[in-house]
């Protein structure tokens, strides 16, 4: 019986030890708000513009504004999304969810 745990445990600790660290996800926009027809099917309008020392563009989807990127000239760029369709804007460091899964390590060998 202990022969059985000790080859059930080494199998689990060689995977846990195969296994790669996974590279960070790429960050995209958030897709826009659905569409009201078929019609008018298509990528969002994006308007860029220059106020001062930093760059604002402007993602629009059927002519509602649902995000802002704004991208200061020396500094990390941030976001401003709609998230409920109801025209406040909350700011977002950046578009990644924030959700991270805890990764502690019990023992190493």
């Amino acid at each position: 019986m202990r022969t059985l745990y000790l080859i059930a445990l080494s199998c689990l600790s060689l995977t846990a030890y195969a296994a790669q660290p996974e590279a960070p996800a790429k960050v995209e926009p958030p897709s826009p708000p659905p569409m009201a027809s078929e019609e008018s099917v298509g990528e969002p309008q994006v308007t860029i513009t220059k106020q001062g020392e930093q760059t604002i563009e402007e993602f629009r989807a059927n002519g509602k504004l649902y995000m802002i990127k704004i991208t200061p000239k020396h500094g990390v760029p941030y976001y401003m999304v709609d998230d409920r369709g109801d025209g406040k804007f909350s700011r977002q460091e950046s578009l990644d969810s924030g959700l991270r899964v805890p990764r502690w390590i019990i023992k190493r060998f």
